[in-house]
């Protein structure tokens, strides 16, 4: 491997708990099928004390369940934006409880003893496994210290790079060329569609917390339905791009004010296709108005 991985991914800023943490999810091969799942005897014991775990709890009309034992504890209502998520607030705390499934998120601004009373009520109702301290939650890492909370995808961002057959090879310091002219392309089509739609499925989701990847992975998504080979060599150069940082990600800051600030603005006649306007926008929250790199 001429570009190896291992030259640019750096974890010195890690504490050595985080370290080892870092080490083993990266070291992990989670399968991609059932079929895989079930040739590991470790996934398959998994499952075999995942379902009865489902079936106690009545997982079919969990949400319901959940949703009355809240309210019952004094949570008055789900956001209206989100039903996953569930409020309690009194003069001066907060507690957020967060629901994906079967997995919960619960937060607060106060001490951790309340949230600690909060998870005691809920083992009440349901059979539940406390996990401590977040550290990973659906591809995301994250990392705490007195500046705040990082948020990053690692793992997630190595395994692109791995299945897109890059881990050796040359990064790039930026996703995309200036003056492209993909809308124009002529280059034949890709036989294999499903493998571009595949692939910025993940650079979607990674750009949750690489807002870097919002333009790039903005224009290559209108070529989805029928990409040709140059928009494919565009996508792996994003790929390229994100290998240089994989542990680039998101910085909540301890302390910020929590305000939004937007902006807008618009091209005459840029688009290359209907030569229409087009506009962007852009909004910050002060709490992650920087990105950091590990």
């Amino acid at each position: 491997m001429p570009y190896p991985i291992a030259h640019f991914v750096n974890c010195d800023r890690f504490s050595m708990g985080h370290r080892s943490f870092l080490a083993a999810i990266t070291a992990g091969d989670e399968p991609q099928s059932f079929k895989e799942a079930m040739k590991d005897p470790g996934w398959r014991e998994a499952m075999q004390k995942e379902i009865p775990a489902l079936k106690d709890n009545g997982t079919r009309c969990w949400l319901a369940k959940l949703s009355s034992a809240l309210k019952k504890y004094g949570f008055r209502r789900q956001s209206y934006s989100d039903y996953s998520l569930f409020s309690l607030h009194t003069s001066n705390t907060q507690i957020n409880v967060l629901v994906y499934v079967n997995d919960l998120i619960i937060s607060g601004n106060n001490s951790a003893a309340l949230i600690i009373t909060v998870k005691k009520y809920l083992s009440e109702y349901f059979h539940i496994k406390d996990l401590g301290v977040l550290k990973y939650f659906l591809g995301i890492d994250v990392t705490r210290n007195e500046e705040g909370i990082f948020l990053c995808r690692r793992k997630y961002t190595l395994d692109i790079i791995s299945e897109t057959s890059l881990l050796g090879g040359k990064p790039t310091i930026f996703p995309m060329e200036q003056h492209h002219q993909l809308a124009w392309s002529t280059r034949p089509f890709l036989t294999n569609v499903e493998k571009y739609k595949h692939l910025f499925g993940h650079l979607i989701y990674l750009s949750f917390t690489r807002p870097d990847l919002a333009y790039s992975v903005h224009i290559l998504y209108q070529f989805l339905h029928e990409p040709r080979c140059d928009h494919w060599e565009a996508g792996l150069r994003v790929v390229r791009y994100v290998k240089g940082c994989p542990g680039q990600g998101i910085l909540l800051h301890a302390n910020c004010d929590l305000t939004l600030s937007g902006w807008c603005d618009s091209d005459w006649a840029s688009c290359l296709l209907i030569r229409r306007a087009l506009s962007d926008w852009l909004v910050f929250f002060r709490a992650f108005s920087n990105f950091l790199e590990d």
